[in-house]
């Protein structure tokens, strides 16, 4: 097949071309840089950005089916810089689909789309998508899933959404690095009691189920419908961390701040970063006060019927697998 992946060099996005060269598919990418390690390999790069329609359409010529993975991610910024990426993006990818006669579409989304504030345990894709998302990101994301969902065309235009939770593993540039930065500058607190589960998903679990949702969709199954995944079963968050902190010889966290008061200087900082406009992110903010305090853990029974996804990478194999790379990491360095 000649698959075009959005995104294709980024985390997510380059494990899922891994795989599709692995089986023998041509790759196809559309990114911002020009990746040459990738086009070595025999992968063309278009290069833009997916809210250039001109681009996508590009992009997209003579292709079977997309991976649409690009996004802009995080919880902070303008919501123009959002929308652009996030809903805009999505349209330009369905309409380069529609006019090239695309078959297929795979939609990365998130879980983020159904936030509400409270907590998840063990929900499924029955829920409804959130109103009160408290950050660009997840707003924009709700409404890229519901676009590319009600564009959805049986036998003519296949569409589905991943919903992955926290993405992790050798090569991730933001979670666990930013999480280890921060216990490096001692600035970690466990949010709120400190015993939330939440779900996890190594990115070549991932990856695999972008391709198993592809393979659902050439099977006349799975179109229109969303899908969470993760590794299975939920880690306790702060335990989970420590535990990665321990095998790096960095020290645990201990200290400790509740979730109503980390809201609420969430919500006091957002206001100063608006008004003063500071670079960067402020070190809280609501959505992720409630995230890291709240349960946020999903049955995956959807994904395992209709796509075969069975996590192949297990958290504690992907954990030793991180922390040996950032321990070779160390030796190499000067």
């Amino acid at each position: 097949m000649k698959v075009l992946v959005t995104g294709g060099g980024g985390f997510l996005g380059r494990h899922i071309v891994d795989l599709l060269l692995k089986r023998g598919d041509m790759v196809r990418i559309l990114g911002r840089s020009p990746q040459p390690d990738l086009v070595a390999r025999g992968v063309r790069v278009v290069q833009g950005d997916v809210s250039d329609f001109a681009a996508v359409e590009a992009a997209a010529k003579d292709s079977d089916a997309v991976f649409h993975v690009a996004a802009k991610a995080g919880v902070w910024g303008a919501q123009a810089d959002y929308f652009n990426a996030n809903v805009f993006g999505t349209r330009n990818v369905i309409e380069a689909c529609r006019r090239h006669s695309v078959r297929y579409l795979v939609h990365t989304s998130t879980p983020s789309v159904v936030f509400n504030g409270h907590s998840f345990q063990c929900a499924d894709e029955s829920l409804p998508y959130g109103t009160q998302f408290l950050c660009h990101y997840a707003a924009t994301k709700a409404q890229a899933e519901r676009e590319a969902l009600a564009a959805h065309q049986p036998k003519r235009l296949d569409i589905c959404a991943l919903r992955p939770h926290l993405i992790w593993g050798v090569g991730d540039p933001h979670l666990l690095p930013r999480v280890i930065h921060q216990a490096k500058q001692r600035r970690l607190r466990i949010v709120g009691a400190g015993t939330n589960r939440v779900d996890i998903t190594h990115v070549a679990n991932a990856a695999a189920a972008h391709l198993a949702a592809l393979d659902a969709l050439k099977r006349g199954v799975a179109g229109g419908k969303a899908y969470f995944l993760s590794q299975g079963e939920p880690v306790s968050l702060w335990p989970w961390i420590n535990s990665l902190l321990a095998q790096l010889d960095l020290p645990k966290v201990t200290r400790t701040i509740s979730a109503r008061t980390a809201y609420h200087l969430g919500s006091l900082l957002e206001i100063y970063w608006r008004i003063t406009r500071r670079a960067g992110e402020p070190p809280m903010t609501r959505f992720v006060a409630v995230e890291l305090s709240k349960d946020h853990w999903f049955n995956i029974a959807a994904a395992q019927r209709d796509l075969g996804y069975t996590p192949s990478v297990s958290t504690e194999n992907g954990l030793a697998d991180y922390v040996a790379h950032l321990r070779a990491q160390e030796k190499q360095a000067p």
